[in-house]
């Protein structure tokens, strides 16, 4: 009499170790990382991780359909019977299989669509540097780029006749070629015709084949007011042109800004140190300062003392895409004179025995900050 062997399936969660109440993505998470290990292009030869490699995929095809998935936690392996045994080949139904093992070993499983030779162009970045005003004020410009155009003896198609690729003989357009591998069958990309699917046997002379050709190209660019260093402005579809009908890429300028003779930016304030004589900041002055727009007067009150510092409302720079403006911050520096005539040094004497100065020591936190402002 003859017995029928009683083989026990393992349970799916336990293949794929993970919990009965795993989400869509832990069990493409789980799956992925037993693929990764077990699958056979890793493991020539192995008959064991073949049959592990078979059993994480019947797993993942039950546990990631919500209908098979809830048949299985009803009804165990009797609610899912015949799952993975079409033709041999456990991978049959399987919609995002391909997706993953594409990520992990660059082919796809099972068949899909026909490829689509339309190719989205590239990004072109284009480096301007601008005068410190014009970042402040804004300006029109024009620039001149170099980007991948339409061919236009072509008109993109590539082809001398104009008539565009034809069908890849290696491959039947698929882009991909058929392989039987151990217990399922994979595609790989067609060396001929590089995955497009198509081949141009007369190419055009202009764009040997391409469908574009490289052409210089001006454009007018806004610079708003406000802009600083490594401002990007993106102008859409001014970038290289698609290839076979693709969209073209985007242009991005790239702002880099000279530096002011005397003004220092931050963020949207402007910074500048002004020199004054003792006699100004002891008695007090009304002094004619620079600004972006021209010149203005400031006082100075008495008895101002050096790195003193004074804020000219909405003298900086204008917000960018906003209403207002920074402040313009003036710190004086009051200068001591290199050389006196012999009345001025009198002169200096004499002020000097009426006055009374405390010479007592400071921190250096200040010295260094006085230090800094005659540096």
């Amino acid at each position: 009499m003859s017995r029928t062997a009683n083989v026990t399936k393992a349970d799916y969660y336990e293949v794929l170790s993970v919990s009965r109440s795993a989400s869509d993505q832990e069990l493409k998470t789980a799956y992925r990382k037993l693929a990764m290990q077990y699958h056979p292009d890793r493991n020539p030869g192995n008959a064991e991780a073949e049959e592990r490699f078979k059993e994480c995929s019947e797993a993942y095809q039950v546990l990631a359909d919500p209908e098979k998935r809830a048949a299985y936690d009803r009804f165990g392996h009797a609610g899912v019977s015949g799952v993975g045994q079409s033709n041999g080949n456990p991978f049959a139904g399987m919609a995002d299989l391909g997706d993953i093992f594409g990520d992990l070993f660059g082919f796809n499983v099972g068949g899909g669509r026909k490829p689509s030779r339309m190719q989205k162009g590239r990004d072109v970045r284009f480096d301007k540097t601008i005068e410190f005003e014009d970042a402040v004020f804004g300006k029109q410009i024009e620039v001149s780029i170099r980007r991948m155009e339409t061919c236009p003896d072509c008109r993109g198609m590539g082809s001398a006749d104009g008539r565009g690729p034809s069908t890849c003989q290696q491959c039947q357009g698929h882009g991909q070629v058929r392989y039987q591998q151990g217990f399922f069958s994979i595609a790989r990309t067609c060396n001929v015709c590089g995955g497009t699917g198509s081949v141009i046997s007369d190419p055009c002379r202009s764009c040997r084949g391409d469908g574009r050709v490289e052409r210089e190209h001006s454009i007018n660019v806004s610079i708003p007011a406000g802009v600083e260093e490594g401002t990007r402005i993106r102008y859409q579809g001014e970038g290289d042109a698609g290839r076979f009908g693709g969209p073209s890429g985007d242009l991005y300028i790239v702002l880099s800004v000279k530096l002011h003779a005397f003004f220092e930016r931050d963020g949207n304030d402007l910074h500048c140190v002004l020199p004054i004589s003792f006699p100004q900041a002891a008695l007090g002055a009304e002094v004619e300062i620079p600004t972006l727009e021209g010149e203005t007067m400031l006082k100075i009150p008495e008895g101002t003392q050096s790195g003193k510092e004074f804020r000219l409302r909405s003298k900086g720079v204008p917000y960018l895409n906003e209403r207002g403006r920074g402040d313009l911050i003036v710190q004086v520096a009051i200068q001591t004179p290199k050389k006196l005539t012999r009345i001025q040094k009198e002169l200096l004497r004499q002020l000097g025995d009426t006055l009374t100065i405390e010479n007592t020591p400071t921190s250096r936190r200040l010295f260094d900050k006085v230090k800094e402002i005659f540096s």
